[in-house]
C-alpha cells in the first residue's frame, strides 16, 4: 500500500482524536483512548472471518471441560489473538442506549484473549470507558471507527459492481500506521517522547553500525535481537527489517524472534500491540513489561543470549528502588552486576543510584553469545555521563574498565546536539561486540559526527535536526573504515585508561621527637597539640628491622636515630595527601611519573602501593577539541584604534560638549 494511503488512513484516525474528544480530553490524553481503540479496531477486523469458528471451538472446549483453551482458540481464529465474545464492534453500533452500550462494549472487551487483555490492562483503558460512556462519546468513537470512510481490514471494501473502494490492509502497513499515531502523540506531548520513543534516524544508524560490519557473514539460520529498555519496540522492528534486507541482498534467508523488556506500562502496551498488529505473535509473547518488571532488578531473560542487541537506555533516574529489591549496594549478588575481572572474584559494576543507566549495558554483555562465529553485536544509546562518571574502583568506571580490558568496546559515535524529542545534551552510541575482525582488535574507535545532520524545517520538541540517509551512510563508512581523519581517532585499550595514586607527604609537627616512633594514640595526641610546620621534623610511626632495604617512594625513609642509620615510615599528613592520575602508558610507569612531576617539587613526598586503582575515561572533548586560533597583536591594535575613533567625543555628547573635529 503507497505510502500516501497509510498517511491518510493515520490523519483520519487523528481527526476523530479531534473531533470526539476535544472537550472531553485535554490535547495530550487522546492517546489514552485513540491508541487502544485503534488496536481493538484493527483486532476486530482481522477476527471478523473467523468469528464463528472461535465461538464454535469455544462452545466444544467449555463441554468437554478443557481448562487450558488458548492453544486451540488461536488455532480457531487463526491468529495469535482471538475475542469469544458475541459482539463484534459493529454489532455495538446499533445500541438504543449508552447504558447498553457501555455494558455490551465492556463484555466484547472481556472476550478477547490473556495478551490482548494484558495490553489492555496496561493502557489502562477499562478507566476510560466510564467517562467516555457519560458523554455519550464511546457510541460515536465505535461509529466513526468502523466507518465505510475508512478500512483497517485486511480485506478490500468493494463497490456495489466489484470494484475495490479501499484496498486491504495488510500487517506491515497497519503497523506503519501505529507508528505513525504513536509519532504524533508523542510529538505532541515532546516533554516526555524521548523517554520511550527514540527518533527513526537514531534508530536505522544504530541497526546498520551493527549490521553492516558483518552483511557478508550472515547465514541463513535464526536470529535473536534484544532490547532491554524497548519502549515503543521500534528499535527491534528497525533492526530485524535492516537484517532481513541485507540477509536477502546477499542471498539468504533468516528468521528472526525478538525479544524485549519494558517497565513503563504504557509503552509496554503500545510495543505488544504493535507488534500484535503486525501479525508477530511470538515477538509479542517475548516482550515483558510493566511496572514490576524492571531490567535492572527482575531481568526477564536470565538464561538467554542473543545475536544482536540495542537500547536507549533512562538517563539519570535513579534506581535505588531496585537496589533495594537487590538486597543493597553491599550484599547485591545479581551475577550481571557482580562478576570476576582482574583476579577480583568479586568486582562491581553496580554504579551510583542516582543513574542506572550504564548497568543497561551490563546487562546486554551478560547475554552475549559465546559459542557461535559472529558472537555478539550491540549499540546502545548513552550521554556524556557514561564516558567519564565514577572514579577509578566505582561502578562507572569498572563498567568501562571490564568492557575495555576485555576488549569488546569497538566504537563509540558523537551524535549531534538536539536529536532526541526532550533532550538538547550530547548523546553518544556505543559499538561493542565479543568478535572484533583481527585489525580492530586492542584498539577503540571514537567518531565525532555532530556536525553530520540535516536541519529540521520545525522543531519537534528539542529535536531541531535529524540524520539523512547520506549522514547514517557516512557515518558507518567512516566506522568500517577504522582510519585516522579528522572525525576519527584510534586509540589502544591502554591509552583510555589510568592510575590513580594517592600521594603522601609526612605529618611534621613542632615538637616531635626524630629519634622515636610515636604509638597511634601518642600520634592522635600529638596532632591535637602540636603545631604543623614544614621545618618541623617529621613523625615516625614505624622502625624497621636493619636491613631492610630504603625505598623513598614507597614510603621507607633513610634516616639516623641516635647516630646510627635507620630505615623509617613517616605518618602522613591527611591535609597534604594528594591523588594523581597516571596514564597506563606512562613510559616507565608510576615511579617515572612520580620522580619526574612530584619529587622536583615534594622531595618527601611517596604513594602507596596497595591504594593503586585503575580507571578507565574517554574525554571526546580532550581528543577533538579545536583551540580557536589566537589573534595577532596587529589586529587587536586596529580594533582598538578602529573603537576608539567610533566612540570619540561620545562622552562630551552626553555632557552636553559637541565632538571635535
Amino acid at each position: 500500500m503507497e505510502k500516501n494511503h497509510l498517511n491518510w488512513i493515520a490523519g483520519y484516525i487523528w481527526g476523530i482524536a479531534d473531533d470526539v474528544l476535544r472537550d472531553l480530553y485535554v490535547r495530550g490524553k487522546y492517546r489514552d483512548v485513540i491508541l487502544p481503540m485503534t488496536v481493538l479496531r484493527r483486532f476486530d477486523a482481522v477476527l471478523e472471518g473467523t468469528k464463528q469458528a472461535v465461538l464454535d471451538m469455544k462452545t466444544s472446549l467449555d463441554n468437554a471441560g478443557v481448562v487450558e483453551q488458548d492453544p486451540a482458540l488461536r488455532v480457531a481464529a487463526g491468529q495469535a489473538f482471538y475475542n469469544t465474545s458475541k459482539f463484534t464492534m459493529r454489532d455495538l453500533k446499533a445500541r438504543a442506549n449508552r447504558q447498553q452500550l457501555k455494558a455490551d462494549f465492556e463484555a466484547y472487551l472481556d472476550g478477547f484473549s490473556p495478551n490482548v487483555q494484558d495490553i489492555l490492562d496496561n493502557f489502562e483503558f477499562r478507566n476510560q470507558i466510564s467517562r467516555l460512556s457519560k458523554a455519550d462519546a464511546l457510541g460515536t468513537l465505535i461509529e466513526k471507527l468502523t466507518s465505510p470512510e475508512i478500512n483497517l481490514s485486511p480485506d478490500p471494501v468493494t463497490n456495489g459492481d466489484g470494484s475495490i473502494k479501499h484496498p486491504g490492509l495488510d500487517n506491515h502497513g497497519m503497523g506503519s500506521i501505529f507508528e505513525e499515531l504513536v509519532r504524533k502523540f508523542n510529538e505532541e506531548n515532546n516533554e516526555e517522547a524521548g523517554e520511550h520513543w527514540t527518533p527513526r534516524d537514531a534508530v536505522r544508524l544504530m541497526a546498520k553500525l551493527i549490521l553492516q560490519p558483518v552483511a557478508g557473514e550472515i547465514e541463513s539460520g535464526t536470529y535473536l535481537l534484544y532490547d532491554g529498555a524497548c519502549g515503543t519496540g521500534g528499535m527491534l522492528t528497525v533492526a530485524e527489517e535492516t537484517l532481513q534486507q541485507i540477509a536477502e541482498a546477499h542471498g539468504k534467508e533468516v528468521a528472526t524472534h525478538l525479544y524485549g523488556q519494558e517497565i513503563n506500562a504504557e509503552t509496554y502496551a503500545i510495543c505488544k500491540a504493535d507488534l500484535l498488529l503486525k501479525g508477530e505473535g511470538e515477538a509479542a509473547d517475548n516482550i515483558v513489561g510493566g511496572p514490576e518488571h524492571s531490567t535492572i532488578s527482575n531481568d526477564a531473560f536470565p538464561s538467554h543470549e542473543f545475536d544482536f542487541m540495542l537500547s536507549n537506555p533512562p538517563y539519570g533516574k535513579s534506581w535505588k528502588t531496585d537496589m533495594e529489591r537487590m538486597g543493597g549496594k553491599k550484599d547485591m549478588r545479581d551475577p550481571r552486576f557482580v562478576i570476576e575481572h582482574a583476579g577480583d572474584p568479586e568486582y562491581s559494576l553496580v554504579t551510583r543510584s542516582s543513574d542506572g543507566q550504564m548497568l543497561f549495558l551490563a546487562n546486554m554483555l551478560s547475554k552475549m553469545k559465546q559459542n557461535t562465529r559472529l558472537g555478539s553485536r550491540i549499540a546502545e544509546v548513552h550521554n556524556g555521563s557514561s564516558l567519564f562518571t565514577g572514579d577509578a574502583g566505582q561502578g562507572e568506571s569498572n563498567i568501562r574498565r571490564w568492557i575495555i580490558e576485555n576488549d569488546w568496546l569497538e566504537a563509540i559515535v558523537a551524535l549531534p546536539l538536539n536529536m532526541f524529542y526532550n533532550t538538547g545534551i550530547a548523546t553518544y552510541i556505543w559499538v561493542l561486540t565479543n568478535r572484533k575482525p583481527a585489525h580492530r582488535q586492542g584498539k577503540v574507535q571514537l567518531i565525532d559526527a555532530t556536525q553530520w545532520y540535516q536541519p529540521l524545517r520545525k522543531n519537534l520538541g528539542k529535536k531541531n535536526c535529524e540524520l539523512g540517509e547520506v549522514d547514517i551512510q557516512r557515518i558507518c563508512d567512516t566506522f568500517l573504515a577504522f582510519e585516522e581523519t579528522e572525525q576519527s581517532k584510534i586509540f589502544n585499550n591502554a591509552a583510555l585508561g589510568y592510575w590513580k595514586v594517592t600521594v603522601e607527604r609526612p605529618l611534621r609537627l613542632e615538637g616531635a621527637d626524630p629519634n622515636r616512633a610515636y604509638k597511634p594514640a601518642e600520634i592522635k595526641k600529638l596532632k591535637e597539640t602540636g603545631t604543623r610546620s614544614e621545618d618541623a621534623p617529621p613523625v615516625i610511626k614505624k622502625i624497621h628491622k636493619k636491613g631492610t632495604e630504603p625505598d623513598p617512594l614507597r614510603g621507607l625513609f633513610e634516616t639516623t636515630i641516635g647516630g646510627k642509620p635507620a630505615v623509617v615510615e613517616y605518618e602522613p599528613d591527611n591535609d597534604l595527601r594528594d591523588t594523581e592520575q597516571i596514564p597506563l602508558i606512562e613510559d616507565g610507569g608510576i615511579e617515572a611519573f612520580l620522580r619526574r612531576e612530584v619529587l622536583p617539587h615534594a622531595p618527601d613526598a611517596w604513594y602507596v602501593p596497595d591504594s593503586v586503582k585503575i580507571g578507565y575515561e574517554i574525554s571526546f572533548t580532550r581528543y577533538f577539541y579545536k583551540p580557536q586560533p589566537m589573534r595577532s597583536l596587529e589586529e587587536i591594535r586596529a580594533d582598538i584604534l578602529a573603537l576608539t575613533k567610533e566612540t570619540d567625543g561620545l562622552l562630551g555628547e552626553i555632557i552636553g560638549q559637541p565632538r571635535s573635529g
